[in-house]
């Protein structure tokens, strides 16, 4: 310890990794420790008799920096930990502790050879993850998950093809006698919570053998605290209904012509590629946050804009429409303006929209021919957007 007091500095480096460290191992295991308290009241009992032994009175100047690091350090620890405590989704990690498997496959032996029939297995209400696992084919069926199964895996074949097909649109007439509308159209409908899809291509082939194009939803998502993993969407007017929602897509691909991703969820697409396949000019998205205090959005990071024909990035379905595009390559085919305000014949009140862009590339992305009342957002403004934390990742995403 004498050797220690006599090399100011070290120490500090020395504390800061062993802090740093300390701080990285909590975050990474919060679900363990936070039950052993007596960990931490012992780690900072010896940190500061280490701190009181080894600093000397000499080091005034040093010392009073360290304090000051030290204690911003403590207490952003001591807020993360309180967070963490109050935000950890109980129902979540029990449902993770007792998971159950199902096999799907067409072509053999397996559990089923249906999806549906896998869904109609599961007994309700469901607090089990269950994770079907689909083999690589086509599987031509309209699926809906029922509020009652939460906790849903669909796990494609990584290799090859997993996919699921209908043809449903806005006018095709349901059982009632009426038409399904866009709503009903999907042909995947997830009402559930905690839904996870990995491998898996969402598809709606109605308006590919027909001479007008209407809305046909290759998948709904309306459930609660839901992900996708290396999963494509595929349709052509309003290919994914975002519906509500937190959400996350994670190295997905979509395409469509109009409005192709559009709803009133709160999400996050990172590392994703947006393929337009209109002729004609068109909107990616359509973002129907439709008053102020709604905390939802579409945040696109790390993504790719390509196809044909010219796009607008977005255009408002609601009238605070809020759409965030970062550190995106933007192809060509996205218009000089970027964004439209009108959604239809409605011309919304441009002071009520948030549309912004932040270290976006490409030709597509030069900035001096968008419209005024567009963002370029600061690294500050940016902030709340870039990360999972949009999204309240950290309660509820785990890896895949």
């Amino acid at each position: 310890f004498c050797l220690l007091r006599s090399f100011a500095t070290p120490i500090y480096i020395i504390l800061y990794g062993f802090i740093h460290v300390y701080f990285k191992f909590k975050k990474k295991n919060y679900k363990m420790i936070l039950m052993r308290t007596n960990f931490d009241v012992k780690f900072f009992i010896f940190l500061g008799f280490f701190l009181f032994i080894s600093v000397s009175k000499s080091t005034h100047i040093l010392k009073d920096d360290f304090e000051e690091w030290l204690s911003f350090n403590l207490e952003n620890h001591k807020e993360e930990t309180n967070l963490l405590q109050q935000n950890v989704d109980s129902k979540l990690r029990e449902a993770e502790s007792q998971k159950v498997i199902i096999r799907v496959n067409k072509n053999s032996q397996a559990n089923f050879k249906t999806i549906k029939e896998a869904l109609n297995s599961i007994p309700v209400p469901n607090t089990k993850r269950v994770i079907i696992l689909i083999a690589a084919g086509v599987y031509r069926e309209k699926i809906v998950i029922p509020e009652t199964l939460p906790f849903i895996t669909f796990s494609g074949d990584a290799m090859n093809r997993t996919v699921i097909t209908w043809n449903d649109s806005y006018s095709t007439i349901g059982s009632d006698g009426h038409p399904l509308e866009t709503f009903n159209s999907a042909s995947v409908a997830v009402n559930a919570d905690y839904f996870v899809a990995i491998n898996i291509v969402f598809e709606n082939t109605a308006s590919y053998s027909k001479s007008k194009v209407e809305q046909a939803v290759a998948l709904r998502i309306s459930g609660n605290k839901s992900a996708f993993y290396h999963c494509e969407f595929y349709g052509v007017q309003d290919t994914l209904y975002d519906h509500k929602g937190l959400h996350y897509f994670k190295n997905c691909h979509i395409q469509g012509s109009v409005d192709f991703i559009f709803g009133f969820g709160r999400s996050l697409y990172e590392g994703c590629t947006l393929t337009s396949i209109s002729k004609k000019l068109n909107y990616i998205t359509a973002q129907k946050r439709s008053t102020l205090s709604l905390d939802s959005g579409f945040s696109f990071k790390n993504s790719y804009v390509k196809g044909i024909g010219e796009v607008y990035l977005g255009r408002p379905w609601g009238e605070y429409s809020r759409v965030i595009f970062s550190y995106t390559f933007m192809e060509k085919i996205v218009l000089p303006q970027g964004w439209d305000d009108k959604f239809g014949s409605d011309k919304r009140n441009i002071t009520m929209l948030y549309y912004g862009e932040y270290k976006c590339s490409g030709p597509g992305s030069n900035f001096s021919g968008r419209v005024p009342w567009v963002r370029k957002l600061t690294d500050q403004e940016i902030r709340p957007f870039d990360g999972t934390h949009f999204i309240q990742g950290d309660t509820w995403l785990t890896t895949h």
